[in-house]
């Protein structure tokens, strides 16, 4: 049986992950094989379709880590189809409502707490049972505040009955406020914002999640607070090593804008 992402969440107080955007089922198990708790396979941005999940999510099982995914949209039998594949916590992005949080947080349960239908064809398998209650009540249940018109729901949103976190995407966040898009936000409202999710999380008891540029990034974020962290995505690490190594090559190694992270 795999480790249980809601359980390592209460064993300690942060877990790091990373961020697949590439189809390939080897690049999840080697950011798996890292040490990562979680690795999260992007169906929303990423190149990713639902043939290549299942794959990928047993890469990432058989490197030891916890698979995860963001879905491609707040559907309910999107949501469905990635639980009965395994997937042990589903991110939802654009969410604005309470009512859009509730109806995410349904798709996620078993009648009588949700909608979803029952046929868990991997995670059966997986999880090593078939009862409602471990594979119903185990996965867990993010949503994306993304928007002024989400963050002015934000404690309606945070407060939804089952619940289980935000996930911050601070890219689209900032596009959300008006600001160009990128990682390290360092502009005022941007960090307002984060800080009154992060908060928001802490009254309600929910988790609070941020996609980050890297590792001292990550350290920040856990410091202040956010337990759920994704500090490497497959595609950035490829172009970050081939920027470092070219610029050593080229003699250039010491130039920062050589070598960034993107």
């Amino acid at each position: 049986m795999s480790k249980v992402l809601r359980l390592a969440i209460a064993e300690k107080r942060t877990v790091f992950g990373g961020w697949c955007a590439l189809p390939c089922a080897f690049g999840a198990e080697l950011l798996a094989a890292g040490g990562l708790d979680y690795v999260c396979v992007d169906q929303q941005h990423g190149l990713i379709d639902y043939a290549e999940v299942t794959p990928m999510f047993t890469a990432i099982e058989r490197a030891g880590g916890i698979p995860v995914t963001r879905v491609p949209a707040a559907t309910d039998w999107m949501i469905a189809k990635a639980l009965d594949a395994g997937a042990q916590a589903v991110i939802v992005p654009m969410c604005e409502t309470p009512a859009q949080a509730a109806a995410a947080v349904a798709a996620c349960r078993y009648p009588p707490a949700g909608i979803r239908s029952y046929g868990p064809i991997r995670s059966a398998l997986v999880r090593q049972a078939r009862d409602t209650a471990t594979l119903g009540d185990e996965p867990m249940c993010f949503v994306m505040i993304e928007s002024r018109r989400g963050l002015d729901s934000l404690e309606a949103i945070v407060a939804t009955p089952g619940l289980d976190g935000i996930y911050v995407g601070p890219a689209d966040l900032a596009l959300g406020l008006g600001l160009e898009p990128d990682l390290d936000k360092p502009e005022k409202e941007h960090a307002d914002a984060v800080a009154a999710i992060l908060e928001a999380c802490r009254r309600h008891g929910r988790v609070a999640g941020i996609q980050c540029s890297g590792g001292a990034s990550g350290r920040r974020y856990a410091d202040q607070g956010f337990g759920f962290v994704t500090i490497a995505k497959d595609s950035a690490l490829l172009q970050a090593g081939t920027r470092q190594e070219l610029a050593r090559a080229r003699g250039d190694a010491a130039n920062p804008a050589a070598s960034g992270y993107t």
